[in-house]
């Protein structure tokens, strides 16, 4: 088993709608927010953890292979393997090659065959130039959005509180890593576009079913946002 090649995907991340990716605040104060974005803690901007975007992408090529249920729910891990057939256990093959075996250390054996993961995801800052936007005319980096759970019978509020997120518009840097083992691999970027597409139908963090997260990719390369944008990932399973 040889590297032979070290691919880059990179772009930007543009936000369709507001973006919620919780920091996981231990204490709420009174009047202040009860649900923070994550941030960088010297800078205090708000940035996408890449473990975030493999997570959701790994997640939805795993539903779009009907693999969830033969895991129960749990990652795809080397062990399944032995129990599927056919094209699913290709697609488990496929995504355990890209994304990693999950910590199964029970098959040493075809944990070296597959060998190591192929993607690495990077954290994703606010890019340069809405930086300079957001500086020029004087915004926030977040907003705080306002809910409430409506009683039915009374139709009050019984549980107001706010949510942090990140404006619709904002624009993150996008760095995507892969690594080639074999000649063969070099079909995975197909893979990889069926996972970026699925992002965006679906989107990223949290309350994604009450319209956050909402993402766009802007790729750099012109071949490959071109494929990206007519690729449908349900024929590419």
């Amino acid at each position: 088993m040889q590297l032979k090649a070290m691919k880059q995907i990179t772009g930007q991340i543009q936000l369709i709608t507001g973006l919620h990716i919780g920091a996981g605040n231990e204490e709420v104060h009174i009047g202040g927010i009860d649900n923070g974005v994550i941030k960088h803690p010297h800078t205090g901007q708000p940035y996408i953890p890449g473990s975030s975007l493999k997570g959701k992408m790994r997640s939805l090529l795993e539903w779009r292979a009907g693999l969830v249920g033969e895991s129960q729910g749990k990652p795809v891990s080397i062990s399944l393997l032995d129990t599927l057939t056919g094209e699913k256990k290709q697609h488990a093959e496929t995504l355990i090659r890209l994304f990693g075996a999950a910590g199964d250390t029970k098959n040493d054996a075809k944990a070296e065959e597959i060998g190591i993961t192929r993607l690495s995801f990077w954290d994703c800052g606010l890019s340069a130039a809405w930086l300079e936007k957001v500086d020029l005319n004087n915004w926030l980096y977040t907003e705080a959005k306002s809910e409430n759970t409506i009683n039915r019978i009374t139709g009050t509020a019984d549980n107001p509180r706010q949510t942090e997120r990140v404006p619709a518009d904002a624009l993150f840097d996008f760095k995507l890593g892969i690594k080639i083992l074999d000649d063969k691999e070099h079909a995975f970027i197909e893979t990889v576009l069926a996972g970026l597409k699925l992002l965006e139908l679906d989107g990223i963090g949290g309350s994604g079913s009450r319209g956050y997260g909402k993402i766009k990719f802007k790729l750099d390369d012109a071949d490959l946002q071109a494929r990206l944008d007519t690729i449908d990932p349900f024929k590419a399973a």
